[in-house]
């Protein structure tokens, strides 16, 4: 071998040293990150790894829950113009509980963060160290403004009552948060031990972080359940919290929280127990013969999926055709006979709960309401006179109705008698009957 060849196998020796060094990860104490308390530490760090999945999630609403304005302020959608604000309020002044004038309407420059950006929109603000939601909301659909708490607002800790479900890593000790929005952490738990471990302690790094796909099913959903539900922290520190203090993925929620069904809390439930108020998927879903059955909020909706969920609800397929994927129409009879259009939504998910406007939310509990039930009790909302085509016919005219058309076809033709054993005798010699068998 010449002493070029030497130098060109030695050059080629070293380089691949230095690359195999280069891609080697470094020695890493696997049971002393173990030890160390999990922390928040943010989706973008997600992102290096699960990139796929960061990106499915910004899709989502989830990750629009809470916009920084100073990172993007077009996150505002409405026109910020007191005058405009004052003249809608001006339309409900008999509902507020402060004259017009007096009601506080923040400058666009004070506003740290907007919550939400499809169905309705409220502004946070700060005064000393704590976070306020100020006392005007604009409700996107019908583009106008309405009071919230606009006689109580400043008094009213947004971190402590709302912050837990509408950003992530929430710290009501010290007042802080580690992420807007409902961020992977939110599902999944704290990622400082996940991150930190190399991939090589590939069974060590799966056992820090919560996968819910791999939770028992009554568990799982309690992650939906965590937010998608209205009650109180059972924390003696935060008793005035709306959402469960402490709790992170793979805990159950009984323990640490009572919700409105559990304490009957009747200024948000209908008189049988379906809800009236917004973000109670979760008490509705419970009452359900779907969580009899097993079916869970991710049977229906998508949480992260790559490109845009097919509606604004994230749900897996577009109106009724999501019902019908599970439950294939088998005849006509009875209610399904009223109308011919499949409309699922219409009869089992009416929208009898409110958001931002007037029952704009659907039910989730997934009964059918009947005109006999409005009749029996008044305060009840019924399917029928939710649609729009039988807002104003009478719940007793329309009971008559669906009792018509609900009616089994009754049998036709000839009466066939009853076929017994001596159907079949055959006379004996005598003349009497005998049984062929």
């Amino acid at each position: 071998m010449t002493c070029r060849h030497i130098i060109v196998v030695g050059t080629v020796l070293i380089m691949s040293a230095l690359l195999s060094a280069c891609g080697r990860e470094p020695s890493v104490d696997i049971k002393a990150v173990k030890a160390q308390p999990k922390t928040f530490i943010g989706s973008d760090t997600c992102r290096n790894c699960h990139l796929e999945h960061y990106d499915s999630w910004k899709t989502t609403l989830h990750s629009r829950m809470l916009i920084d304005v100073k990172e993007n302020p077009h996150a505002i959608v409405a026109d910020m113009n007191p005058e405009l604000i004052r003249a809608d309020l001006e339309k409900i002044k008999d509902k507020l509980k402060v004259p017009v004038e007096d009601i506080y309407i923040p400058d666009p420059a004070e506003i740290l963060y907007v919550i939400g950006t499809q169905w309705k929109q409220r502004y946070v603000i700060k005064k000393g160290e704590t976070f306020h939601v100020a006392p005007v909301q604009y409700n996107v659909a019908s583009k106008r403004w309405v009071n919230y708490y606009e006689d109580a607002w400043d008094k009213r800790d947004w971190l402590v009552r709302c912050g837990g479900c509408h950003a992530t890593g929430v710290d009501l000790k010290n007042n802080t948060f580690s992420e807007s929005s409902i961020g992977c952490e939110a599902c999944h738990g704290p990622g400082s031990q996940h991150t930190a471990l190399p991939r090589t302690a590939l069974f060590e790094k799966r056992e820090t972080i919560i996968n819910p796909a791999k939770l028992t099913a009554g568990v799982a959903v309690q992650i939906c359940g965590s937010c998608h539900t209205r009650g109180n922290s059972k924390d003696p520190d935060f008793k005035e919290a709306g959402w469960p203090v402490g709790f992170t993925p793979g805990m159950v929620l009984e323990p640490i929280y009572e919700n409105s069904y559990d304490k009957a809390d009747m200024r948000r439930l209908y008189p049988d127990f379906a809800s009236r108020s917004h973000h109670q998927q979760y008490i509705d879903w419970m009452q359900s013969k779907h969580a009899e059955q097993g079916v869970t909020c991710t049977s229906c909706h998508s949480v992260h999926r790559m490109g845009i969920a097919p509606t604004r609800f994230q749900t897996k397929e577009a109106g009724s055709s999501q019902c019908l994927s599970c439950h294939t129409m088998v005849n006509a009879n009875r209610a399904h006979s009223i109308h011919s259009f499949a409309n699922c939504l219409g009869c089992h998910m009416p929208r009898i709960a409110s958001t931002a406007e007037p029952n704009d939310i659907r039910s989730h509990t997934f009964n059918a309401r009947a005109p006999m039930d409005a009749i029996a009790n008044p305060a009840l909302p019924n399917s029928c006179q939710i649609c729009h085509y039988h807002k104003e016919d009478s719940l007793q005219e329309l009971q008559r109705k669906y009792e018509i058309l609900t009616q089994l076809p009754q049998p036709q033709g000839m009466s066939i008698p009853a076929v017994t054993r001596d159907t079949f005798a055959l006379p004996d010699s005598d003349g009497n009957t005998a049984n062929t068998q």
